[in-house]
């Protein structure tokens, strides 16, 4: 008999929301091993400029999937604000509406996979993407784009899991195909010799077998949230409230993620040794951000789980401890980063210059990692509660808008890559600024309009 998960609506709330992150910190540190041994190899086995090509592509891949995935966390708060009510019929609901759009938009990526293949080029030269670099950033990126459906549905089946609190299966299947995406890493590049594009395929291959086991373990649950073939259709009221709360948070990934493509091109013009230890400290703040990462993941599915079953005290009392979490945690390994950051940086690539460029990034932005945190463990608690609107606005604003009007004037003015560096910092205080006054203010708990999910009690 497989056990019957409880919503996170009582017992002790520090315990319950660790316990629930425990398992997603080491779920997201597989999903990061996917890019990061990549990398790893990737530098070491093909050189700098491969490393760079990736690092090139990363931006973009992003932007592109961003939108898909917001709107499969949108749909993970109306699974999670339902299955805090225990109603069942409207989990069943949920879900199965989910698992439909998820189909259709992977059918709609892979359309999108065929046109990328023709104009990828192109768009990698209005990146500025340096000419000794093109033909391996574009063998990476037309790869990635075929195995998009793997990636779509893998979102949609790990929202469904964590809505419900189940970080525990996820992180089995992470640990499977991340295994997997070693074995392929090593038989591909350094066996087959077949350059970036094996890092690429080995990437798909793994992500489509992690969506697949999700999958097998969604089928085979006795819960209110289990898929049946049978069942998979649109339900319009219930799409309503998904595209409700989940569009906001799509539109502030691709908005946020070609902001990150216009930094990457600012970059791109120093050459490739600024692009390949910009990417390498891109995948250490990766790693240095999955404790975040998963506390406001566990944020929002606590906070949708308590507002579904009308505990406003509850929800209050456990989104004041997980931004106070975060925060902490953030800067302690901000410190951290900023202290070892030459060594961290030479695990990717040893070449002087690009040590150089990597640890110039960390210590202009490790120190301020707490006002990032700040940002996103706010950002997580407002889509918790259905105020997706408010997260898009802010970090468009200032992630956006101001990021990429700072580059513009600063770097034709100085014509110095620190510039870019300065300009993360800049944007996270004034995030920070802007949500510290929502949340204080705001009645961010009215459920009102958020979604026209029911609220019990």
């Amino acid at each position: 008999m497989v056990k019957t998960l409880e919503p996170m609506t009582t017992g002790s709330i520090s315990k319950r929301m660790i316990a629930f992150a425990l398992p997603l910190l080491l779920g997201n540190l597989f999903q990061q091993l996917y890019n990061t041994v990549d990398s790893l190899i990737v530098g070491n086995f093909l050189g700098s400029s491969a490393l760079a090509a990736v690092s090139s592509s990363g931006s973009l891949i992003s932007m592109l999937i961003g939108f898909l995935s917001g709107i499969a966390s949108g749909a993970g708060v109306i699974v999670s604000r339902y299955f805090g009510a225990n109603d069942e019929k409207d989990v069943c609901r949920a879900v199965h509406t989910m698992v439909a759009f998820g189909l259709v938009a992977g059918v709609l990526m892979g359309v999108v996979g065929v046109v990328g293949v023709v104009f990828s080029p192109q768009i990698l030269v209005w990146m500025g993407t340096p000419d000794s670099v093109m033909p391996e950033s574009v063998a990476y990126l037309q790869i990635y784009f075929f195995g998009s459906l793997g990636f779509v549905m893998y979102n949609i089946f790990v929202g469904i899991l964590q809505a419900v609190g189940d970080s525990r299966h996820p992180l089995y299947y992470l640990m499977v195909s991340s295994v997997v995406n070693l074995v392929l890493d090593l038989l591909l590049i350094a066996g087959f010799h077949t350059g970036v594009g094996g890092a690429a395929l080995a990437t798909v291959v793994s992500q489509l077998i992690s969506a697949a086991l999700c999958f097998a373990q969604l089928l085979r649950t006795r819960a209110s949230y289990r898929i049946r073939l049978s069942q998979i259709r649109f339900d319009f009221k219930m799409l309503r409230q998904i595209v409700q709360i989940g569009l906001p948070s799509g539109v502030q990934n691709s908005i946020i993620s070609f902001a990150n493509v216009i930094v990457q091109s600012h970059i791109n013009a120093f050459g490739a040794m600024a692009m390949a230890g910009y990417g390498a400290y891109s995948k250490i703040e990766g790693f240095a951000f999955l404790p975040i990462n998963s506390f406001t993941m566990a944020m929002t599915t606590f906070v949708g789980q308590n507002l579904g079953a009308g505990q406003k005290d509850r929800t209050r009392r456990g989104a004041r401890f997980g931004i106070l979490t975060t925060v902490l945690l953030a800067e302690l390994i901000g410190v951290v980063v900023f202290l070892l950051a030459p060594q961290l940086v030479a695990a990717f690539d040893s070449n002087p210059e690009v040590i150089r460029f990597g640890v110039e990034k960390a210590r202009t932005a490790a120190l301020f990692y707490c006002l990032l945190a700040y940002s996103h463990s706010v950002a997580s608690v407002l889509r918790g509660a259905g105020k997706a609107v408010v997260p898009m606005l802010i970090m468009m604003t200032f992630w956006c808008v101001v990021r990429v009007t700072f580059l513009s004037i600063s770097i034709p003015m100085t014509h110095s890559i620190q510039m870019v560096y300065l300009v993360y910092p800049l944007t996270w205080s004034l995030s920070s600024i802007a949500f510290f006054f929502y949340y204080k203010k705001a009645n961010w708990m009215d459920l009102t309009d958020a979604g026209g999910a029911k609220q019990a009690g």
